[in-house]
């Protein structure tokens, strides 16, 4: 235990800072129908530094004050019709006022198509303007969960990561204790690989570990003694997810028969990954031990437990009831209850 937090201490944890308007145009267009409508490459050097975004009602009423520029701005119906019904000198002032900020970059909503005096100030500023016809409330959760994934906190652990029975097991340990061989291993009795070697975990939201492998790896893995297989080839696309939640870190260890492991499993272990406590299985691990039947048991318990039944939570209340007379012996020689009253013969 003292080894692995160790060696998480010392993964360093990536976070984006910023992404330019240009990735987020080319990435995005085609997700959520964004067009250009501002003059050629204009604006598209400029930076994201903020995941958040920004509907700019009261700044276009006057109040800047609390104005948050850096963000993306999403103009929405009840923007565009402000503007409109405005005068032209009082909108020629608000545009003017709205303009003078460093802003990122511009979404109308709606396919509401800017004004020409909109327009020519945000080519002026060197401003993109966008344009989708995606009602404002829907564009708005696409793009604030876009820029969450691309701005959340992210590390590289060396493991493999399987989706077994719908439960995320990712598997630590040392170099060469055979984590690949036993993803291959749940892969051949039907479970999905995500990746193997380096696993890509990002933080989504409030206690969401999301895990996927690098574009460049993506589903190969690495046998010793036989080289280089590809999982989607040998075994189809029924064999792989290209992500899934971490829910279980299962720590691979040999076995040390002067260290105690636990026995009952009351003291569910947790371990701290991006600041998130995940549950944490600790597995020793030697010769002719069946690692991959462990696994799928440790998977399946994880759901009893996550649909409220605790096998040794439940073996603990049966034991103190006897011990408190609650439950009596109908067997006193053997001191335990007999599961059924009457063995009948079995003649089979």
């Amino acid at each position: 235990m003292k080894q692995l937090n160790k060696v998480l201490k010392n993964i360093e944890e990536v976070k984006k800072e910023k992404i330019s308007v240009e990735f987020f145009y080319n990435e995005a267009k085609g997700r959520f129908k964004l067009q250009k409508i501002s003059d050629g490459d204009k604006g598209l050097d400029r930076i994201i530094k903020d995941q958040h975004i920004h509907r700019p009602g009261l700044a276009l009423a006057g109040y800047t004050a609390l104005f948050t520029f850096d963000r993306v701005q999403i103009l929405g119906n009840t923007e565009m019709r402000y503007l409109k019904q405005l005068s032209p000198e009082q909108r020629t002032k608000v545009l003017k006022k709205f303009f003078s900020f460093e802003i990122p970059c511009i979404c109308v909503t709606f396919n509401n198509k800017p004004s020409d005096e909109f327009m020519e100030l945000a080519n002026k500023k060197g401003i993109a303007v966008f344009m989708t016809p995606l009602e404002t409330t829907k564009f708005a959760y696409f793009i604030n969960d876009f820029l969450d994934d691309q701005f959340s906190p992210q590390i590289a652990l060396h493991g493999s990561f399987v989706d077994v029975y719908g439960v995320g097991l990712l598997f630590y340990g040392r170099s060469g204790i055979g984590k690949s061989e036993i993803a291959l291993d749940l892969v051949e009795r039907g479970h999905r690989l995500v990746a193997d070697d380096i696993v890509m975990i990002s933080r989504k939201g409030d206690g969401i570990l999301m895990g996927t492998g690098t574009e460049l790896v993506k589903h190969f893995m690495e046998i010793r003694g036989l080289g280089i297989i590809d999982v989607r080839s040998v075994f189809g696309i029924r064999a792989i997810r290209f992500q899934k939640r971490v829910e279980l870190l299962v720590n691979l260890e040999e076995w040390d028969p002067g260290k105690e492991y636990t026995r009952t499993g009351l003291d569910n272990e947790t371990i701290e990954l991006l600041g998130v406590d995940l549950q944490f299985v600790r597995l020793p691990i030697f010769p002719g031990k069946n690692i991959t039947v462990i696994s799928e048991i440790i998977a399946l318990n994880y759901l009893c437990k996550h649909y409220g039944f605790d096998a040794a939570r439940s073996l603990s209340e049966k034991l103190e009831q006897t011990i408190h007379g609650k439950t009596k012996h109908r067997d006193p020689r053997a001191g335990y209850e007999r599961s059924v009253e009457y063995l009948e013969h079995d003649f089979e």
